[in-house]
């Protein structure tokens, strides 16, 4: 399988997705502003949210897949058929009854997450509408690491479109019917989100049905008493508790960012959500397609006790996060106002929205490199079966950040959480390359300083053109003419990405040398 391609598949389908992401947050911007209610939802939505990454895409896919891809290379799709019956079967049950307790404990949840909302009750309203996206979400996660595994990238990586699709449709047409009928129009986004999560459970049955291994889940307490004495799902509980304390770990994070957020000020939590929307584009185009294409690939490697081949496929993710990283990081770091201004700077977000967005969007800009960095380094260490390292780690950085927290937010205010955020990702994903590189797991292949002398060659072309920009345009006073504002940022951004690719190919650095076959 060619790395680079199938890298390359799961980032363009995945800016499909974060290109509806980005067309949902203007006009959510729009319509509801930064305001009081916007920061209601973003608490509620960030609850199951945070359930999803706690056991769906966290602790649960860090176990199961590095498992599946083992067994598959070791057994066979027949033993591994069974071994997905069995996950499906004990998962389902247990979604099941963690909605059920989510909408009963939907008060505690909210205050927990954001005691100081504007609006606590609409926020405990709206998370009992969504708290069954947990549901929906988990089961996603179980379908896209069979998918993967498989080599199918494509349904995973689409999905996240349906969400979008459902959320702008409920901005556009369901918020003001909402409004006519004197409802809270915000409960038409919670409305969305629920028909999304259910959309996007039901697309992967026939992905699933193509590769032949639709789970079949067990509805009498026979089948669960068999699926949880099956060896396999034993195996991913037992791998599943240090990885689940170590994504508890970043989520208790996120827990407490938000609960200081909604103390700072009434719009906080949405101004960090608007920038956080624009940090994860390239944290998902670049960190998340890699992570996907490496782990199973990574862990097939370590099932074959093929030590180059993983050290190499490793060696080979991290020269491509250097080279589509730095350049966007460089972006939300000098050209913030440009970006927020065009994309969300219409109807009732006003140009103050813009300057709190874009001071935590700098924030984040200063960790993107750690972000998408981590997202390959990560993998390493869990295709190994090796769940306890990164979650050591986690814990001295959630400490490292909440001392950050008491640093920086009486003097940088809300942007402070987002620049302890982006510090904090850069030791994280340092401290992982340091334990790999310590073991020996990862050997860097030969000719690292004159391609880093070559990246800081072009960046440093690239960040002439992007001052340039920010200083030279005035990205505010352009509001009354969105169609030449997003002409100049488009042609600004071009400019700039053809300089460097341009400045890196005149070094010798080429898109062919990054193809690969795992």
């Amino acid at each position: 399988m060619n790395l680079l391609k199938a890298a390359s598949t799961v980032s363009l389908l995945t800016l499909l997705s974060r290109i509806a992401g980005l067309v949902r947050e203007q006009l959510v911007a729009a319509v509801f502003g930064a305001s009081g209610a916007t920061d209601a939802f973003n608490v509620a939505f960030r609850i199951p949210n945070l359930f999803r990454r706690l056991f769906a895409e966290g602790a649960f896919s860090q176990a199961f897949v590095p498992l599946l891809a083992a067994t598959r290379e070791s057994e066979g799709d027949a033993a591994t058929s069974r071994l997905v019956d069995a996950v499906a079967t004990l998962l389902a049950w247990v979604l099941l009854a963690t909605c059920v307790a989510g909408v009963v404990a939907a008060p505690v949840l909210v205050w927990a997450m954001g005691s100081g909302l504007a609006r606590l009750d609409e926020a405990v309203v709206m998370t009992r509408w969504m708290f069954p996206y947990i549901g929906f979400m988990s089961m996603v996660a179980l379908a896209a690491g069979i998918l993967n595994t498989w080599k199918r990238f494509a349904v995973p990586a689409l999905t996240p479109v349906l969400l979008n699709l459902c959320l702008i449709g409920a901005t556009l047409w369901l918020a003001p019917h909402l409004a006519r009928r004197g409802v809270q129009p915000i409960y038409a986004l919670a409305l969305g989100v629920m028909l999304g999560g259910l959309l996007q459970a039901l697309v992967q049955v026939p992905a699933l049905r193509a590769v032949g291994c639709l789970p079949r889940i067990g509805l009498s307490p026979a089948s669960i008493r068999r699926a949880w004495h099956h060896p396999g799902v034993r195996r991913i509980l037992h791998r599943m508790a240090p990885a689940l304390l170590g994504v508890s770990v970043a989520q208790l994070s996120l827990v407490i960012n938000t609960q200081i957020a909604s103390h700072v000020a009434v719009g906080a939590v949405s101004w960090l959500s608007y920038a956080d929307r624009l940090m994860e584009f390239p944290t998902s185009l670049l960190g998340v397609a890699l992570g996907v294409v490496l782990l199973p690939q990574l862990a097939g490697a370590q099932a074959r006790d093929d030590a180059q081949g993983y050290s190499d496929m490793l060696d080979w993710g991290l020269r491509s996060v250097m080279v589509s990283a730095l350049p966007c990081a460089l972006a939300l770091l000098l050209l913030p106002t440009g970006l927020v201004a065009v994309l969300f700077h219409y109807g009732r977000f006003t140009a103050a929205d813009v300057a709190m967005t874009a001071a935590a969007l700098r924030g984040y800009g200063v960790g993107l490199l750690g972000l998408v960095a981590i997202k390959v380094l990560a993998p390493a260490f869990f295709a190994r079966q090796d769940t306890r390292t990164p979650v050591r780690i986690a814990i001295g950085v959630l400490v490292a950040t909440q001392l950050m927290n008491l640093a920086l937010v009486p003097w940088l205010g809300h942007a402070g959480l987002a620049l302890s955020i982006g510090l904090a990702a850069l030791a994280n994903a340092g401290l992982l390359l340091r334990g790999l590189l310590r073991r020996g797991t990862y050997r860097p292949a030969p000719g690292w300083a004159a391609f880093g002398a070559r990246l800081l060659l072009a960046n440093a072309a690239l960040g002439a053109g992007l001052a340039w920009a920010a200083h030279g345009i005035d990205w505010l006073g352009l509001r009354a003419h969105p169609g030449e504002r997003v002409a100049l940022l488009a042609g600004v951004l071009l400019g700039v990405a053809l300089l460097y690719f341009g400045v890196l190919a005149a070094c010798g650095l080429r898109p062919r040398d990054f193809v690969r076959r795992g």
